[in-house]
């Protein structure tokens, strides 16, 4: 089929808390759709108060595809998941219905959108510089990226070892900067991107954080310790759990522990704006207008 022709792929994006679920399952009712999870932490299973992950009551009746698909203790993979997701993609369009990418990853939708190759992996040179991250710390290494590619420094917190290994990988075996491997934008399904966001959002951001704890964080993060969570690279570092992780531990109190994920969440929203503002292909619409779900069907339709 024609890419002129090809039935088009939906993206809503944007910044936590602006109302991308609500907008999603809107739109699938209008047009026929199914959701493909495109947030990152919510394909870990169990981690569902803390990601605003919708129940299956929520859901409305809308399918939703690629939640709850990893253990706590998995890495996560952006190459996996675009696998996932593409299949997940290709089935909804062979049945006839309306794929609707949802989420505020934003590499993760590039990486399925896009045609995206990922450099290699070398067992031994990840090996080597987990090793190095544990001796000597996640500052020396991320000093180590700076020096050797500033613009990947910049865009990764100086916290996130994981991702710091990766570039610091890509660069030994690339002999390049690791944002040169990353390509120039060539798609890989039509699409029409959304995007949704809204002027109340540190407002709704500590009003989210306290409803996460009074629904029962603690808890749920108390279930999933047994399952690995403090092991889980990715997962424990999420916002909310880490902190959460911290209040059960006894070195921040419940009240630090929710301040300090509202500014981790408003940090967060920033990275993502940041992040999404650069594509020209989304359209940006107002996540407080009354007329959304139609301002959104007139472009998607």
């Amino acid at each position: 089929m024609p890419f002129e022709t090809a039935p088009r792929v939906i993206t809503v994006v944007g910044p936590t808390a602006a109302g991308k679920s609500a907008l999603s399952l809107a739109l699938a009712h209008e047009m026929g759709g199914e959701v493909v999870n495109a947030d990152s932490m919510q394909l870990y299973r169990g981690m569902d108060i803390g990601t605003a992950k919708l129940t299956p009551g929520e859901r409305d009746g809308v399918p939703h595809h690629l939640l709850d698909i990893w253990d706590v203790t998995f890495p996560a993979a952006v190459a996996e998941y675009q696998g996932l997701a593409r299949a997940a993609i290709d089935d909804i369009l062979a049945r006839g219905r309306v794929p609707l990418l949802v989420g505020g990853s934003g590499l993760y939708i590039r990486a399925v959108l896009e045609e995206f190759e990922f450099p290699g992996t070398d067992p031994d040179v990840r090996a080597r510089l987990e090793e190095e991250l544990s001796l000597s710390g996640v500052a020396a290494l991320h000093d180590r990226l700076r020096a050797r590619d500033p613009e990947a420094a910049a865009k990764i917190l100086p916290s996130n070892g994981r991702r710091i290994v990766r570039a610091l990988e890509v660069i030994e075996l690339t002999g390049q900067p690791f944002t040169a491997s990353l390509p120039s934008p060539t798609p890989y399904y039509p699409s029409v991107q959304l995007g949704v966001d809204r002027a109340d959002l540190d407002e709704r951001i500590a009003l989210r954080v306290d409803l996460m704890w009074e629904q029962g964080l603690i808890d749920e993060v108390r279930a999933l310790i047994p399952l690995g969570l403090r092991e889980g690279r990715t997962a424990s570092r999420a916002l909310g759990y880490q902190q959460a992780l911290a209040e059960i531990d006894g070195t921040l109190g419940p009240e630090e522990a929710k301040a300090d994920t509202v500014r981790g969440t408003r940090r967060f929203v920033r990275r993502q704006r940041s992040w999404f503002k650069r594509d020209p292909a989304i359209t940006w619409l107002d996540g407080a207008a009354p007329t959304l779900v139609a301002d959104a069907l007139a472009v998607a339709r």
